[in-house]
């Protein structure tokens, strides 16, 4: 049996893209996608923010003014920022993408409210468009033997699973998820010697999240690459976006 040739993945977490935000460090992710050419691009979902559809949110002063029309637009605005910086190079990666649970907010619309289905969907966001294979909100994808997902859950209630260490644990098998901010990684062997690796990084955006407060946005901003991917095994990568900001700013 030959033996499977090594790729390259870029992963991208939550960018949360809302109306008004500065974007250009989406251009910048395309141009090092570009540059680096991988194997396959996996956004794990939550690119679009969509706080019209807040239901933390509603009621306060600052909610005043959002709406779903602006929140569509602001995506594909920055879908088009993405992928006009991939435009320069010679690979055409694959694209896969995950939802996130900012885009499953538009499904949790219409389960609260009936009356929308048919008027909102996800597709208004057009992800298909542009060339990404869209799964569903909390479906994993395995792509050369790592699986993706927006975020993994454990138990009957289905609760994200919060650690690396714990998605090592529980899944057994290398897992990347994203929702929740910073990076995490968590290392393991299998019985018959093959390395797992799990991480969690969810946080790909400059701006700051105001429920967070002063302490809580201090976290790692950035992406992910995996060098040499071979059957759930690779060498991982960071990339903040404070490197692009000086490659390519």
């Amino acid at each position: 049996m030959s033996k499977k040739t090594p790729k390259r993945h870029i992963i991208i977490p939550d960018t949360q893209v809302k109306p008004g935000n500065d974007l250009k460090f989406l251009k910048r992710i395309g141009l090092y996608i570009a540059e680096h050419e991988p194997d396959t691009v996996i956004m794990l979902g939550d690119f679009a923010d969509m706080e019209s559809l807040s239901s933390y949110d509603k009621g306060r002063k600052d909610f005043e003014g959002r709406r779903y029309t602006k929140d569509i637009n602001a995506a594909k605005s920055g879908m088009d920022i993405l992928m006009d910086g991939m435009l320069g190079g010679a690979a055409n990666p694959e694209l896969i993408l995950t939802l996130g649970n900012h885009e499953n907010r538009i499904e949790r619309a219409t389960q609260i409210q009936p009356e929308l289905d048919g008027l909102l969907s996800s597709d208004d966001l057009q992800y298909s468009d542009y060339g990404w294979i869209v799964h569903p909100f909390l479906h994993p994808v395995t792509v050369d033997g790592v699986v993706y997902c927006h975020y993994f859950v454990s138990g009957a209630m289905g609760r994200p699973v919060s650690s690396a260490a714990r998605l090592i644990s529980t899944k057994h098998q290398s897992c990347i998820a994203g929702h929740q901010q910073g990076r995490q990684v968590a290392y393991s062997v299998r019985a018959d010697g093959r390395m797992i690796t799990s991480m969690i990084v969810g946080s790909c955006y400059e701006h700051n999240e105001s429920y967070m407060g002063p302490q809580g946005n201090k976290h790692f901003r950035g992406f992910l690459v995996l060098h040499d991917v071979n059957n759930g095994e690779f060498d991982n990568m960071t990339v903040s976006l404070k490197y692009l900001n000086e490659k390519y700013g």
